[in-house]
């Protein structure tokens, strides 16, 4: 077990920390009070390495499995809005990923990002309303009519919802079979029948749009069904004749990025630290300097332990997801949990460290505190997590239970294991 950074992750580190100091920091109050797509910030990416297919390549080359989460903390850290509006359109390519053929992901995946000087956008639309964080209750229907499928729902707080280029759409083929019934459909943007409702007027992450996705009779080919006809009909055949199955192709997209969500919401809170140390350096009051005295000592080494405790978890989660270790404890999600929590908390306890200036617009804490809260709410809020790690725990308990029971029963010396002279010994005289 080695917790060091290598030499090729703290390269890239840095690198995504220059961008965030330089790139995204000087831009990131304009974009925040305007809630306009930073193309800007997108097309700097791009020419930095750090949007497109091959920064896509570079996310999967690690060996560690850090790149990722060592990316998202540190744009994260320069402005959750900007880096999300840079980010966004992987989670639509981790759609693809998790659920198209070879085929499918080798055409798809590059029109998420746009190659060259292009640049384009992918938008992964699940969330409905009243469906939010329970994929089972999508009312959004995918109906199959010739050679085409025809779709018809609204999705809600989608990211780069209306703007995208490819939507990575999830609906409900058979609604009796629950999230067993479910299909996930590319609907390139354009296409008839496909429009933007209404855009939200957040309170934090304002850079990054967020709109509802609006399908009206929307027809798309069948080849644009992620993973084929022919594995949907073999899944909802298995569905119907009652055997089990995995969690749905979004479930499983949100297990994979998870831990990337947590290091976001890291950055964030790393962010708020680093400018309060600053910001208290040379403040005093009757008491003398502030950072020597023992209550806002307390609170810095606390807020400083739970960053660190949030970011192992992130990054065991990651580290996990690639070198195939199933997180059969709820690891993805505790990391998740655990850092959009601390988020919060940091925020706001280092405004209250701060006092009144911390509430006012020219106070950094004041946006840090807007942008943390959403960590506890998409791709599952802090609730719904608690509810998944229990039952994965739980479930993962009784495993080790059954699997401990069966090796004793096998083992030498058990009355089921084969040695009958060592049984009869532990059975009473009157027997």
């Amino acid at each position: 077990m080695d917790f060091r950074l290598t030499d090729d992750q703290l390269e890239f580190q840095q690198h995504c920390r220059r961008f965030a100091d330089e790139v995204i920091r000087p831009i990131a109050d304009k974009y925040d009070r305007e809630q306009a797509v930073p193309w800007e910030a997108i097309k700097a990416a791009r020419e930095w390495g750090l949007h497109g297919i091959d920064h896509l390549y570079k996310m999967g080359s690690d060996p560690g499995g850090l790149f990722g989460v060592i990316y998202a903390e540190e744009l994260h850290r320069g402005c959750a809005g900007i880096a999300l509006a840079i980010s966004a359109s992987s989670l639509a390519a981790a759609g693809i990923a998790a659920s198209g053929t070879p085929e499918q992901i080798g055409k798809w995946v590059p029109e998420c990002f746009g190659e060259g000087d292009e640049i384009k956008l992918g938008a992964y639309a699940v969330t409905e309303a009243g469906a939010g964080s329970d994929v089972k209750s999508l009312r959004t229907t995918a109906k199959l009519e010739g050679d085409e499928w025809v779709l018809n729902g609204t999705k809600v707080f989608i990211s780069n919802g209306g703007i995208a280029d490819v939507n990575v759409v999830v609906a409900t083929v058979d609604p009796a079979l629950g999230h067993r019934g479910q299909a996930s459909f590319i609907v390139p943007g354009g296409t008839p029948g496909l429009s933007q409702g209404k855009k939200e007027d957040k309170i934090g992450i304002r850079a990054s749009q967020t709109a509802e996705i609006v399908l009206e009779d929307v027809r798309v080919p069948t080849d644009h069904l992620l993973g084929g006809k022919e594995k949907l009909d073999g899944k909802l055949a298995r569905a119907r004749s009652g055997q089990k199955s995995g969690p749905s192709n979004a479930l499983a997209t949100f297990e994979i990025t998870r831990p990337m969500v947590g290091a976001s919401a890291i950055g964030i809170a790393q962010a708020a630290y680093e400018w309060t140390l600053e910001y208290l350096e040379d403040k005093s009051d009757e008491g003398g300097p502030l950072l020597e005295q023992q209550r806002i000592q307390q609170v810095l080494a606390d807020v400083a332990t739970e960053i660190e405790a949030s970011r192992l978890l992130v990054w065991r989660a990651a580290w996990m997801g690639r070198n195939g270790v199933p997180m059969t404890g709820g690891q993805g999600s505790m990391s998740k949990l655990k850092a959009g929590d601390v988020t919060m908390w940091v925020t706001t306890v280092l405004m209250d460290l701060v006092g009144d200036y911390a509430q006012t617009t020219d106070c950094p804490l004041e946006k840090y505190f807007r942008d943390a809260k959403i960590y506890q709410l998409f791709e599952g809020t802090a609730q719904v997590q608690r509810l998944v790690i229990s039952r994965m725990q739980r479930a993962e308990y009784g495993q080790r239970k059954q699997e401990d029971a069966q090796v004793l029963d096998q083992a030498p010396g058990t009355a089921s294991g084969g040695d009958a002279e060592a049984s009869k010994e532990t059975e009473p005289a009157a027997a």
